[in-house]
């Protein structure tokens, strides 16, 4: 059976509002040719909110996100909708031979969730992908028990997220939240974990 070409996607997030970043970001994913942008949340402040999302859709680029602790699920929303992106909080998409899916929100903030919360609405968005071939994650916040957990003593990851690793087994995650350990990549199991920051990640799967 002839294997399916690789998915190469930019991903990145805590930008927290700074447009020059995200117009950097929208340039580097365009001489990088790449499929889909992934945007995993702190990508605006709720006073913040313009000029963000738009240097990707100039360059008619495909973008998913989900909100930070930063962002409101609402304002979320309400991006993909006035520019006609896909939020992937307890949602998922097919794209190819890779299934999506994703939790926004962390433990503080504005989009507060319990580790009981982050791992049901990723389930939720599972579900709908299980039969994918490959499969790709996408929270804000980053898991509990992992090496980028300890680069802050402030910063918590989540156990609902490292229950779901172990229990959906997705091959890469993409997560951010603490800042400190920003392009760091680990391992659970078999799954591929990205902190990938401001700066961004290119990743191919």
């Amino acid at each position: 059976m002839a294997s399916m070409s690789k998915l190469k996607i930019l991903a990145a997030g805590d930008f927290h509002g700074d447009t020059s970043l995200a117009k950097k970001l929208a340039e580097q994913a365009e001489k990088e040719n790449v499929s889909l942008v992934i945007l995993n949340g702190d990508i605006v402040e709720e006073d913040r909110v313009r000029g963000i999302i738009g240097p990707f859709v100039q360059k008619k680029q495909r973008v998913f996100l989900v909100p930070g602790n930063h962002e409101t699920i609402a304002t979320a929303d309400f991006l993909a909708e006035m520019y006609n992106i896909t939020n992937l909080h307890g949602y998922a998409v097919k794209y190819k031979d890779v299934g999506i899916f994703g939790c926004g929100g962390a433990d503080v903030g504005l989009t507060q969730l319990t580790d009981d919360e982050i791992f049901d609405t990723l389930k939720k968005g599972f579900e709908t992908i299980k039969d994918s071939p490959k499969k790709i994650m996408v929270t804000h916040i980053h898991p509990a028990d992992s090496i980028m957990e300890k680069f802050s003593q402030f910063v918590k990851g989540s156990k609902g997220l490292t229950k779901a690793i172990k229990e959906f087994q997705p091959d890469i995650l993409i997560c951010g939240h603490v800042h400190e350990a920003e392009g760091i990549e680990e391992k659970i199991g078999k799954t591929r974990i990205f902190n990938v920051g401001k700066k961004g990640k290119i990743i191919e799967i």
